[in-house]
């Protein structure tokens, strides 16, 4: 089927037969209910967000694993998706640089329409099958990447134009969708759905499927950061000094991790610039700031890995 007559079909096509889009039987009188009743329906729906993501853990961890080995490998992070779904990408690849000091080119959020669809919707824009492809191409999306295919109800031809691309140029391929694979099948190597059900309002993805999918590029994100090095136990030792909420939790890790004050941790943080990781191999082995990035670097920026190669601990309490 050629790509217009896929677009057609997308249009046209029933979808009622989606779990995302059936009525869910407990809120047929959502209008009549009182603020308290509505509120409660809602909190007691929202658990079936978490569950959700619990029974995608295999689905996970395997995405975890197999993104992180690209990564590792030179390769980028690419999340893909429309409407919520897109948004929910950017969001979390927005997030990476500030929380683990990653290159912003690393994790890359595509969204159909850009960045004007963050704050406009500009849904009709998800119909078009081969502008998913053109978006990843203009990125320089390559065989050594990896795609996060995000589409709430899976049918989104933005999304499956990319996946089918990424498939049919190596590139990894993960699927991220909130029905059965039956209902909507995507093209991908891993497949992770996250079965919320029925949305209280009917068809609004941006409720429980939403907040399963932030749940799952939470766990995603940083699942591969901590394969890469980017976390010391629960520390996010990779995080860089840049205003002052940050210099306190650096300080607060160097206490913590290399048993220092806070007047020693601003002295390593300067000769460091920044550095939270390298300022802890510093206390750790008595090297400067040259060497002890030359050791980070041997160890592919894992700092475990550069104390046991150097043979030393961190001395703090921890």
């Amino acid at each position: 089927m050629n790509s217009s007559a896929l677009n057609s079909a997308a249009a046209s096509s029933d979808r009622g037969h989606l779990l995302t889009e059936q009525p869910h039987p407990a809120s047929q009188r959502l209008d009549q209910l009182s603020s308290a009743e509505l509120v409660q329906l809602f909190v007691e729906e929202d658990l079936q967000a978490q569950r959700a993501v619990a029974g995608a853990a295999t689905a996970l961890s395997a995405a975890v694993d197999a993104i992180a080995e690209r990564l590792a490998q030179g390769g980028r992070l690419f999340y893909i998706g429309a409407g919520t779904s897109g948004r929910l990408g950017v969001l979390d690849a927005a997030e990476c640089p500030p929380t683990f000091c990653s290159d912003p080119q690393l994790v890359q959020g595509v969204l159909a329409g850009g960045a004007a669809a963050l704050l406009r919707s500009s849904e009709g824009l998800e119909d078009c099958f081969e502008t998913g492809i053109s978006d990843l191409q203009a990125r320089g999306f390559g065989p050594g990447d990896a795609l996060v295919g995000i589409a709430a109800g899976g049918t989104t031809p933005y999304v499956q134009g990319a996946l089918g691309h990424a498939l049919e140029i190596g590139a990894l391929a993960v699927a991220m969708a909130c029905v059965p694979s039956s209902q909507a099948p995507m093209p991908c190597q891993i497949d992770i759905r996250l079965l919320t059900g029925p949305e209280l309002l009917t068809g609004s993805t941006r409720l429980k499927a939403g907040t399963a999918t932030k749940m799952a590029l939470n766990i995603l994100s940083t699942g591969v950061m901590v394969r890469l090095g980017k976390v010391y136990g629960n520390r996010m030792v990779d995080v860089a000094v840049t205003n002052a909420k940050l210099e306190d939790r650096a300080l607060r890790i160097l206490r913590d991790l290399a048993g220092i004050g806070r007047g020693r941790g601003q002295e390593l943080l300067q000769q460091s610039q920044g550095s939270v990781k390298l300022a802890l191999l510093m206390a750790a082995s008595g090297l400067g700031a040259s060497a002890a990035n030359q050791e980070l670097a041997a160890a592919q920026g894992s700092l475990r890995q550069a104390l046991g190669h150097l043979k030393v601990q961190l001395n703090g309490p921890q």
